[in-house]
């Protein structure tokens, strides 16, 4: 029998991200077994296996065969550098930068991370969140394309300041804010992508400053915060390589300095973020590990967390422990106090619940033969009635979802007439994964060749994706 594959960790090390992304990729690419992939790239399988574990040096002219096989544009090629070749100078660099800056007058904050009841226990010694972001910015610096450095970019970069003070941290607060509320009512394609990439850079670089103790709880905070953020944006048109970064940087910024609900939130985008990619073993692991000392969450956090954990059940098709997770996620948000919640929490309404969920139990629906789709379409509904004029791209991805659910299960008319309203709603956004649920429905509608009213749909998604 088939031994599991080792769960890997790719903030361990560069060589531990380059390794879990071969995995991440040989998956996404049909590969189920890293033998099917060695045998395309002319290597042993024991040597894929190592390379994935992080535990073997990938040579520079394999990176290559596999960015040809997996079809990756080059990235592992542009990641060598980065994980094999350029990692222990840029690591010794940042040792003796850190050994200057703490000469003198001023303190380097080591910061060790997941200490003293800290939420988990990792089984190497923690870094430094200046060392791990550090490994981040070269990961941001090796995948991001060009176009992210032409576009709202200076001629230079803002100077990083010699010590954080208020001012740094009210900017990251606000520039959070700000893209929040473009990325609801806009999503992430354009310029609102293209500035969340940029202040993501220039934040990780400040942790290059000296911060106050008495600052740098705040200062941690502001920096999990524009993670986020910036990480859903990414996320929303499918750069994942730079939306898994921020959302790292979040969570290590979260536990060192030990703010809870910032972590929770991280491990919920990490969670969902693997699931919507089709890795619901990954999807599961980040979701459970939000929920790690869970008493010391919101019963909105409980909710979104359980609700991943559904999410995560249904990609794997199991059925009882998705049903499971949604009367968890249910009897959480039954529990909620609105005034009790986090400002950022603030968007997981009803509708937002509602909508979450039904994800799941669509999942079930078209996977699982049998399954009443009945639940997931009537969640869908509360949740398109429910969503505010502000989260229009929420509302555009429910409508389409529940068309598709009822081009799949039910009258094709009545389906046509609903896409109709998703299209409408999505008529301003520019979501990449707006756009791949209509796509999916284009699909569905083309399954009814004799329907007028599906052709029609097809035919104006068609219109509407090529616009």
């Amino acid at each position: 029998m088939p031994q599991p594959e080792k769960v890997l960790d790719p903030t361990a090390s560069p060589e531990a991200w380059y390794g879990h992304e071969i995995r991440l990729r040989r998956k996404a690419r049909g590969f189920k077994t890293a033998g099917a992939l060695a045998a395309r790239v002319q290597v042993s399988v024991d040597v894929v296996l190592k390379i994935e574990r992080g535990e073997y040096r990938c040579p520079e002219d394999l990176a290559a065969r596999l960015d040809e096989v997996l079809e990756t544009g080059g990235l592992f090629a542009r990641a060598w550098g980065m994980a094999f070749g350029d990692a222990d100078k840029c690591r010794a660099d940042a040792d003796s930068l850190g050994r200057r800056q703490g000469e003198g007058t001023r303190t380097a904050h080591r910061g060790r991370m997941l200490e003293g009841g800290d939420p988990t226990a990792p089984n190497r010694s923690p870094e430094p969140v200046e060392r791990r972001a550090f490994l981040a910015v070269g990961s941001l610096a090796t995948l991001a394309p060009l176009e992210l450095t032409r576009l709202l970019s200076p001629v230079a970069p803002p100077p990083v300041p010699e010590w954080i003070t208020r001012n740094e941290i009210d900017q990251l607060l606000d520039i959070a804010n700000v893209l929040q509320g473009w990325d609801n009512s806009h999503g992430s394609g354009g310029l609102v992508g293209e500035l969340a990439g940029n202040c993501m850079r220039w934040a990780v670089s400040l942790l290059s400053a000296d911060c106050p103790p008495r600052l740098r709880a705040d200062f941690l905070a502001a920096l999990a915060r524009l993670g986020l953020v910036a990480g859903a944006s990414q996320f929303d048109v499918c750069r994942h390589e730079e939306a898994r970064v921020a959302f790292k940087v979040a969570v290590e910024c979260a536990e060192e300095g030990k703010h809870w609900h910032l972590r929770a939130k991280g491990y919920s985008f990490l969670a969902r973020q693997a699931i919507w990619i089709g890795d619901g073993d990954d999807g599961l692991t980040n979701a459970e590990k939000g929920l790690v000392r869970s008493d010391r969450l919101t019963a909105s956090e409980r909710a979104m967390l359980h609700t991943a954990r559904a999410r995560a059940f249904a990609k794997l098709q199991n059925v009882q422990e998705t049903l499971a997770a949604v009367g968890a996620a249910d009897d959480a948000f039954a529990q909620r106090r609105p005034a009790e919640e986090p400002p950022w929490m603030a968007y997981y309404d009803e509708a937002q619940h509602n909508g979450d969920t039904a994800h799941a139990l669509w999942d079930l629906a078209v996977g699982v033969d049998g399954h009443d789709p009945t639940p997931a379409a009537e969640r869908f509904q509360n949740a398109v009635r429910g969503h505010a004029p502000a989260f229009v791209r929420s509302k555009a991805i429910s409508c389409t979802k529940l068309a598709a659910l009822v081009m799949l299960k039910g009258d094709p008319r009545e389906a046509a007439s609903i896409g109709h309203r998703a299209l409408d709603f999505s008529g301003g956004l520019t979501s990449r994964r707006a756009s791949e649920d209509l796509r999916e429905l284009g699909r569905f509608a083309a399954r009814h060749p004799k329907v007028p009213e599906a052709l029609a749909l097809r035919e104006r998604i068609g219109a509407s994706l090529h616009a």
